[in-house]
């Protein structure tokens, strides 16, 4: 899950190369002193298909055209997650796709360029095309070509491909420094293209007073900042006009005004439409018709209102053989915590994994129970979900998940429900032959055979578990609550809690972009807490005590090492951390270390031979206790909405202290390259559904993106 450095003998090659005198990365690395070694492209990184052929020939042709109809809608929004990501990504896009016309996907014809140019350009260009854009979708830091502006220009110019193109992203394309390396706040420093103008948390902060006083959702938004007391949110939507029935045109508070502008990604909105409305024909059921109208409406007008319509009837559709999700789903990438990013998931339900998956799902509510807290703050009935293992086809976005657990609209979820996917192609996928770094040898079989199935156990935990637990407490728009508000609930301390939820306010907008890493931390937890559940592990198929103690100690271990691997994506410079399971993971096996459960163990100076060492008889007592405390703290903070106390709780948990900060050379200089999944495309021939598959390359990986209509 982590990316590799270069070896010492590559960084000896590279930068003993004579560069030409107006090399970009040389001024660059004087100018801010920055290691630019770190940011580079990966090399040799594993590229694999994410196939699932043998489900999609399995289908019926209506099942095969309703599949295709949404990955077609999926990947038409691929240039609204480019828009998202930098304000370059989708010229950059439109380069690399404009080279591979040039060539017709033959880089022979190159011949002029170098092949250690062209490897790099290849290697660079798959990277881009798997994260949608120039910063690493697990981790949001920038990377950049390993080759030359020059050698990149020769690449450009090789081809036939118009120079003007290149000329204009070549400074953003190579330019970096400490803070715009990272994705954040443009106040700071950092990048961020969901806003356009020097934005600032106090800015969001602003706006998001305001648009919750209206009623307005901020998923599918950006901001443009005129002055301080200026501003225009963009909504994204097909029509240009505000048809959203609900939704103001301008609104001012205390001398800031706000002005909605409609049409944001029109062009991609009406592919998308145009797909959707296809798929209506083909649809299984009912419901599938009316979840596609209500995306219609929310993609056109750009209502949030009629989205959450759209993710009423998909949860109540259940369990189908084709599994889809569409629109603006996650919120970790913006720093403000509440804007989604364009996501598309078209799936094939594996039948056989999904048995398993349920049976944890009819056993949910008695596993919820033993968790640390009282009933005041879990909720008043738990709405059993549609929890399925799928096997990927398209995944429109910046990154693929190894499970799901959507929608994250906290009132749907409480009175409708909500889905579990466990994504079965990603999960095994997982399972190659990379070495294993950090551990003793002699936990090196046992982990090896166990964390595959280990991990798929603590996904099942995390997503069902975890995101499907728990209250929050709050005011509701008639004014009542949800809980007894004169005689609440007991807190940490011992006396009633005294905070919430007050009106429209939610998990988001109240702990902002800390709410991510946090509520990834608290799923993660349940899922330590759980793990030791010999009940649960037989529902897995896990009933000798052998295996189920190697399960556990495989979970115990692989969280330890996750957190230390965590540290590749903490910024030391701006003590900011890049991606938010990460960040949770870090805060646990903080947690497990301060609690005596790990120790971690080195006699090089350079901490090279750095393990984790995981004492086996304190799981059950110290490393127990440590983890029931910790969730304790985090599930009332959250539930409660105790957002100075929680903040500062997690905060201190996940801060990264000199004597753990040593050691990110180590974890950088062992890091691996992240895989690279190439999705296939369909199309219609002569009435028929066709899946295409592409070879495990680079310029396969560039070829399935070519032949996408996007």
């Amino acid at each position: 899950m982590s990316i590799r450095l270069l070896t010492q003998q590559v960084k000896k090659s590279i930068t003993s190369k004579a560069f030409p005198s107006s090399y970009i990365f040389k001024r660059t690395m004087a100018s801010t002193n920055l290691d630019i070694t770190h940011f580079y492209a990966d090399t040799k990184a594993p590229v694999v298909s994410l196939t699932a052929k043998s489900f999609f020939d399995q289908l019926t042709e209506d099942e095969k055209k309703y599949a295709h109809f949404f990955s077609k809608a999926g990947h038409a929004g691929s240039r609204i997650v480019l828009r998202q990501v930098s304000h370059e990504s989708e010229d950059i896009f439109d380069l690399i796709l404009a080279i591979h016309k040039s060539v017709d996907g033959d880089y022979s014809k190159l011949k002029d360029v170098n092949e250690a140019v062209l490897k790099g350009y290849l290697e660079y260009a798959s990277q881009f095309l798997s994260n949608l854009g120039n910063y690493k979708s697990f981790g949001d830091k920038k990377f950049i070509p390993r080759i030359s502006a020059d050698e990149f220009e020769s690449v450009v110019k090789a081809s036939g491909s118009d120079l003007s193109l290149f000329t204009k992203i070549q400074t953003p394309l190579y330019s970096i420094d400490e803070k715009s390396a990272l994705l954040g706040f443009p106040s700071e420093g950092h990048v961020s293209s969901y806003y356009f103008g020097d934005v600032s948390k106090k800015d969001t902060d602003v706006l998001k007073s305001i648009l919750a006083e209206n009623k307005i959702c901020w998923e599918n938004l950006r901001v443009k900042k005129i002055s301080d007391s200026e501003f225009i949110i963009k909504v994204a939507s097909e029509y240009t006009t505000n048809d959203t029935n609900s939704y103001p045109s301008a609104m001012e508070k205390d001398g800031v005004k706000v002005t909605l502008e409609f049409g944001d990604h029109s062009k991609e909105f009406v592919k998308i439409n145009k797909y959707l409305e296809q798929s209506k024909p083909v649809a299984a059921n009912q419901t599938q018709v009316q979840m596609v109208d209500a995306y219609l409406e929310s993609f056109k007008t750009g209502s949030i209102e009629a989205h959450k319509e759209s993710q009423k009837f998909w949860v109540k559709d259940i369990s189908p053989v084709i599994e889809t999700n569409v629109g603006f789903i996650e919120t970790y990438r913006e720093p403000g915590g509440v804007v989604g990013e364009w996501e598309a998931l078209v799936s094939i339900q594996n039948k056989e994994r999904t048995k398993k998956f349920q049976e944890l799902v009819d056993s949910a509510e008695k596993f919820i129970k033993l968790l640390p807290w009282t009933a005041e703050f879990e909720k008043d009935k738990f709405q059993a979900p549609d929890f399925t293992s799928l096997e990927v086809l398209t995944f429109a976005g910046s990154g693929i998940p190894a499970g799901i657990n959507i929608p994250n609209y906290d009132d749907i979820r409480l009175t409708i429900g909500f889905k579990n996917v466990s994504l079965g192609n990603i999960l095994n996928a997982k399972s190659g032959k990379e070495p294993i770094t950090f551990i003793k040898d002699q936990d090196y079989e046992l982990f090896n055979k166990y964390r595959n199935d280990s991990f798929e156990v603590q996904v099942g935990i995390h997503e069902l578990l975890g995101h499907g637990s728990g209250k929050l407490l709050s005011e509701l728009h008639d004014g009542t609550f949800n809980y007894d508000h004169q005689s609440p609930p007991l807190g940490l301390d011992g006396k009633p809690i005294t905070t919430y939820y007050k009106k429209g306010e939610t998990w988001g907008s109240k702990f902002g972009s800390l709410a991510g890493a946090y509520e990834e931390c608290r799923a993660e937890v349940i899922a330590l807490y759980l793990i030791t559940n010999t009940d649960l592990l037989k529902i897995f198929g896990f009933h000798d005590k052998k295996d189920q103690d190697a399960i556990i100690y495989s979970g115990f271990l692989q969280m330890s090492r996750a957190g230390l691997l965590a540290l590749e994506f903490w910024d030391p410079k701006s003590a900011k951390w890049g991606q938010p399971h990460m960040q949770a993971r870090f805060s646990i096996m903080k947690t497990l270390l301060n609690a005596g459960l790990i120790k971690l163990e080195y006699t090089k100076p350079d901490f090279s031979d750095l393990v984790v060492v995981l004492d086996e008889s304190k799981i059950a007592t110290v490393g127990h206790q440590a983890v029931e405390d910790y969730l304790k703290h985090l599930h009332i903070y959250k539930a409660s909405g105790d957002v100075e106390n929680g903040s500062k709780y997690f905060i201190d948990r996940s801060t990264v202290e000199p004597e753990l900060a040593q050691f990110r050379d180590a974890v950088l200089a062992a890091r691996l390259p992240r895989k690279q999944f190439i999705q296939a495309n369909t199309e219609i021939v002569d009435g028929k559904v066709v899946l295409r598959e592409y070879p495990e390359s680079e310029i396969g990986m560039i070829q399935s993106f070519y032949e996408r209509d996007v």
